[in-house]
């Protein structure tokens, strides 16, 4: 997919958001006032997909826009179909996009995992093995969407932000490709976690976690979060849920290990990749 066309499928998601939260709706409620998914609004609001001419209608429909504002809208779409490039309705961008994106406009990001590495603190390789076992992903868009995903990670060490990322210690023994991958992936996972504007925190399989946890997680300073299920990403924007995660988030915190502790872990869990690696080369 080209830049103009994402740009393009940006600020149609952003002006359909925008006059979502001007008629004082929910997502969810504007889908069902719409009869559509939840998800489907989700993702048309962050430029994930590129709705049909029937969809875009009903979500203007319900929002009960005058024939002016909902004329630019319209014309928003026609932009998008009219860029380089073939599309088709209900096109997505590649999964993990709407996370990079959401990252990049927070100054506090707040990042649980139990299964995954942080997208943050992904290695080039370690994200392209990620974003290939994506439901329909291809060699293209996977190469486009690791490379955003590294560049993305410059954030780290931009003053005035702070980013504080808890993972079980399984997320660092569920590993793909080989050995030597997460040998890469724990050296950057060590000097990232010397940045004052970082702080990384691990969950030791010693420990009883306080809530089961189902997926991971990332809050975007206290206005978001990017909910991260096997088929892609779903962004919560209504204040209760936000902190309800908050509250979880603050409890997963409370039983992690920083500091020295953390380093001395991942550095034991490294030296069992070292001797893994050394038997699977033999």
């Amino acid at each position: 997919m080209g830049s103009e066309r994402r740009e393009l499928m940006r600020a149609l998601g952003a002006r359909l958001r925008g006059l979502r939260t001007e008629a004082g709706l929910t997502g969810a409620v504007l889908a069902q006032r719409a009869g559509v998914g939840q998800p489907t609004v989700s993702k048309v609001e962050n430029g994930r997909m590129v709705p049909s001419l029937d969809v875009l209608g009903r979500l203007l429909l319900a929002l009960d826009l005058d024939e002016s504002t909902s004329r630019e809208v319209r014309e928003l779409l026609v932009a998008v179909e009219a860029a380089p490039g073939a599309v088709e309705a209900n096109e997505e961008v590649p999964s993990g996009a709407v996370l990079d994106d959401a990252v990049r406009s927070a100054r506090l990001v707040r990042s649980f995992q139990c299964v995954v590495l942080p997208a943050m603190l992904q290695s080039a390789e370690y994200a392209r093995h990620v974003f290939a076992s994506a439901p329909y992903s291809t060699p293209e868009a996977v190469g486009r969407a690791v490379a955003a995903r590294v560049e993305r990670q410059s954030l780290l060490y931009e003053p005035g932000r702070e980013s504080v990322f808890v993972l079980t210690e399984a997320v660092l023994r569920t590993w793909p490709g080989d050995p030597s991958l997460m040998l890469a992936q724990f050296d950057r996972m060590l000097a990232v976690e010397s940045l004052t504007t970082v702080r990384l925190g691990v969950i030791p399989w010693r420990r009883a976690v306080p809530v089961m946890p189902r997926y991971g997680f990332t809050l975007c300073d206290r206005r978001a979060v990017v909910v991260e299920a096997f088929r892609g990403e779903r962004v919560v924007e209504d204040s209760d849920e936000v902190a309800a995660y908050e509250e979880i988030f603050r409890r997963f915190e409370e039983a992690a290990v920083f500091g020295r502790e953390a380093r001395e872990l991942l550095v034991r869990v490294m030296r069992e990749f070292q001797e893994l690696e050394g038997s699977t080369t033999r």
